[in-house]
C-alpha cells in the first residue's frame, strides 16, 4: 500500500548547511533502500516535508523524525493512501524557502504551515517546485 505524509516541524537551532547536508546524505542512502521519495522545503525556520512509500516505511520514518532531536514542534498535516507518487523522481529532492524570496512574499505572505490545510500546503510545495530548482539527491 502506497501511502503519503506531509509534516512541517521547526528547527532546533539555525538552518546550517551541514545539518541539511547531514539530513540528505542518510535521506540518499535510507530512502533509496526503503523506496521512499519525496521533498524537504526549508527555510524562514521551518521543515515542510513530503514523504512517499509503503505504508510500514513511512510509519518507520516518520517515527525517526519525531524523535530526531534536531526537529521540534512537529506536527502531521496529512497522512494518506495513494494510487500513485507524486514526487517520484526524487529519493529527497531540497526546496530552499527564503524570506527573501519573491514568490515566497508574494505569492504566499499569509502562509503559516500551521494552520494551512493540507490541500494548500501541497499546492504550495508544488508551486516552489515549478518555480525554483530543487537540488535533486539520488534518484530511487
Amino acid at each position: 500500500m502506497l501511502t503519503r505524509l506531509l509534516y512541517v516541524s521547526k528547527p532546533v537551532g539555525p538552518i546550517t548547511t551541514f545539518v541539511t547536508s547531514s539530513i540528505l546524505e542518510v535521506c540518499s542512502v535510507n530512502n533509496k533502500k526503503a523506496e521512499i521519495t519525496g521533498v524537504l522545503c526549508q527555510g524562514s525556520g521551518i521543515y515542510l516535508q513530503v514523504i512517499e512509500g509503503k505504508r510500514s516505511a513511512i510509519n518507520a520514518l516518520y517515527s525517526r523524525i519525531i524523535s530526531d532531536k534536531r526537529h521540534n514542534q512537529i506536527e502531521l498535516l496529512s497522512f494518506e493512501e495513494v494510487g500513485q507518487r507524486r514526487y517520484g523522481q526524487w529519493s529527497m529532492a531540497l526546496v530552499q524557502l527564503s524570506i527573501d524570496d519573491p514568490m515566497v512574499q508574494l505569492a504566499h505572505p499569509e502562509f503559516d504551515p500551521y494552520s494551512a490545510s493540507s490541500k494548500d500546503a501541497f499546492r504550495i510545495i508544488d508551486e516552489l517546485i515549478k518555480s525554483s530548482r530543487p537540488i535533486e539527491t539520488m534518484r530511487p
